[in-house]
């Protein structure tokens, strides 16, 4: 099922001008900080339709460190500001380019410390790979889902310790990201979650034991599901088990939602691609905010 997330992931970009093949994790840290796109896995279009500028922010890379590895992250926040809310920006299948890093800054201009995490760094650096098998053989079918709830601790605890107030902690994620969103509120000490068009079901395997239908029933943290009835990689059928799940578990489960918006397509607020829908992704991005500051993420 992973490879069902790349492929419609992969289908979803717009063939044409390439940017900096062959990029480093490195470069491709730099490119978040506005140098530019890496090359995230395929061809990508070059420019985003949204351009969120760094004044008034205090962003860039940091490292924190897990098991004895150096997690490498994109961070964005008002500049020198304290006690901020915490949230965690889970990248697509593409690792953290520009739109992480750009959505990471939207975050901060509303006020928030945004930490975007490289989740694959110990595996390789997805924006060397063009072909959608290699990639899935050689990253993301290695990344197992027990290292990223343990990353995304990491970030927590460097939160705590940068200026984050971890009692008022969020998580978001797009696509891949948005499968982790709804694992990690299962699991992490977040007070809400947002995941965008993240699968809901799939096959157990040793990297990926549970899937987010498996644990709905035991959410810790209620989650806004924001989702596309024309995206042909997540079934409708899929998001009424969850809604099934969710409405027989604990009251997180419950408080749970979801949005389905007609017509849009997988992908619908990554506006660097062709199937970027903005009333979807502005209506989403609004309901994401208003659903973080109903749950105490403010």
């Amino acid at each position: 099922m992973l490879r069902d997330d790349l492929q419609n992931d992969f289908d979803s970009l717009l063939p044409g001008t390439s940017t900096e093949q062959g990029a480093t994790r490195r470069t491709a840290l730099k490119a978040a900080l506005g140098v530019g796109y890496a090359a995230a896995a395929a061809p990508l279009m070059a420019q985003t339709a949204i351009r969120t500028p760094a004044d008034g922010l205090t962003v860039g890379e940091i490292s924190y460190e897990v098991g004895g590895f150096k997690v490498p992250a994109y961070r964005a926040a008002p500049a020198g500001r304290t006690g901020l809310p915490v949230v965690l920006v889970i990248q697509e299948i593409f690792g953290v380019h520009e739109y992480i890093a750009d959505t990471a800054r939207r975050f901060a201009k509303a006020g928030y410390l945004a930490i975007a995490p490289e989740l694959y760094a110990r595996q390789g650096d997805p924006s060397q790979y063009g072909e959608i098998a290699r990639l899935q053989a050689e990253i993301v079918s290695k990344v197992p889902d027990a290292q990223v709830m343990a990353d995304l601790d990491g970030a927590l605890k460097w939160a705590a310790a940068n200026g984050g107030d971890v009692a008022k902690a969020g998580i978001t994620g797009f696509c891949w990201g948005g499968r982790i969103t709804w694992l990690y509120a299962a699991h992490g000490p977040v007070k809400a979650g947002v995941a965008w068009y993240g699968r809901l079901v799939g096959a157990s395997s040793p990297t990926t034991p549970t899937h987010p239908v498996d644990i709905a029933a035991n959410l810790k943290a209620p989650v806004l599901g924001l989702y596309g009835s024309a995206d042909t990689g997540i079934p409708l059928d899929t998001v009424d088990k969850m809604k099934t799940a969710l409405a027989a578990g604990s009251p997180a489960a419950k408080a749970s939602q979801f949005v389905v918006y007609p017509d849009a397509p997988h992908a619908f607020h990554a506006d660097y691609r062709p199937t970027f829908r903005q009333g979807p992704a502005e209506d989403g991005w609004k309901r994401a905010l208003e659903w973080f500051r109903k749950h105490g993420v403010a």
